[in-house]
């Protein structure tokens, strides 16, 4: 459409041109005058006129056939203007929120690679500490100088983690980091009075040489979690389980349940202590007694607080019929 356009102005200029100077010539040889001028200079005016009339047809043309021609030539450049300010206003949020996705995706990446390395550093065998591993327990006496206990805590709890971390570096201190705003929120609950244990665990999986250990330090109430001679869990023997294999399978699932319940009862420890030939004790005992039914309880053999071992033992008792 453009070439045909062109190629109708080149054609219409060619025709009208010479139409012009044509009239112009005719008009100087008639001696023709517009507003008291000489004859010549009216021909020049004529002429002038002329191409002006080619102009304006060309133009004409371009406004009739092209619309992208119209728009450039009766566009509004205050509206414009204005678009293009209200555009760049529109885009600054967007930018922004670009320059957050984009800082969160290196943040992410970051964050990949550092898993990455741990999993190849954890096939190889260098993590020495995990994320939420139990490395120090204290006791904190509300009634003495809390600032300073903290402090003695701090430093026995950062020599107990080099010796695991960098035990060949023995000039390293301070390896330890916990933020202190927790310290802060533990000061002030530990000074209402009380007694407490300060359980300090790893927020990250450390590896060995690492410079850094990031902790999280906890405030729990050192409470009895049992007593010496509760009965913590117990379980009914039947008939059918009166043979060696159900009742080691009865056992390992009482330790087990025993385990779970002085944990939903506060203790921190992760595993249960047993005294005594338990399994021989059992078995004699039901070669004794036949075809009755019996039950076995797990019975603590000390007090024990929050952070303290579960001490116990099992019992078999003959139930009446």
């Amino acid at each position: 459409m453009a070439w045909i356009l062109i190629v109708i102005l080149i054609l219409l200029g060619g025709l009208i041109a010479p139409f012009g100077d044509l009239l112009g010539t005719k008009i100087g040889k008639a001696r023709f005058s517009i507003l008291k001028l000489r004859p010549k200079k009216t021909a020049t005016i004529v002429t002038i006129i002329t191409g002006g009339f080619i102009s304006s047809i060309s133009i004409g043309l371009l406004i009739l056939v092209s619309e992208e021609f119209r728009q450039r030539l009766f566009v509004d450049i205050p509206f414009l203007q204005k678009t293009l300010d209200e555009s760049k206003k529109a885009l600054i949020p967007l930018q922004e929120e670009r320059k957050k996705l984009e800082g969160k995706i290196i943040q992410k990446e970051t964050e990949l690679n550092k898993l990455k390395n741990e999993v190849r550093e954890f096939r190889r065998g260098n993590i020495v500490i995990r994320r939420g591993q139990t490395l120090f327990i204290a006791e904190i006496n509300p009634s003495s100088n809390l600032k300073l206990d903290m402090a003695k805590i701090y430093n026995e709890a950062d020599k107990f983690v080099r010796k695991i971390v960098i035990p060949t570096n023995k000039n390293a201190k301070n390896i330890l980091l916990w933020r202190p705003s927790d310290i802060t929120k533990i000061e002030s609950s530990a000074s209402k009075g009380g007694n407490w244990i300060l359980i300090i665990k790893s927020a990250t999986n450390v590896l060995r040489g690492d410079n850094y250990v990031f902790v999280s330090p906890d405030l729990l109430e050192n409470k009895f979690i049992v007593r010496k001679g509760d009965v913590i869990k117990s379980v009914i023997l039947e008939k059918n389980d009166l043979n060696l294999k159900s009742i080691n399978l009865k056992i390992k699932t009482l330790l087990l349940e025993t385990r779970d319940q002085i944990k939903l009862k506060g203790s921190q420890v992760n595993e249960i202590n047993t005294r005594g030939n338990f399994v021989k004790k059992i078995t004699d005992f039901l070669q004794d007694n036949q075809n009755i039914k019996f039950k076995l309880e797990v019975v603590s053999l000390r007090d024990s607080k929050t952070a303290e071992p579960i001490v116990v033992e099992i019992n078999i008792l003959k139930l009446e019929t």
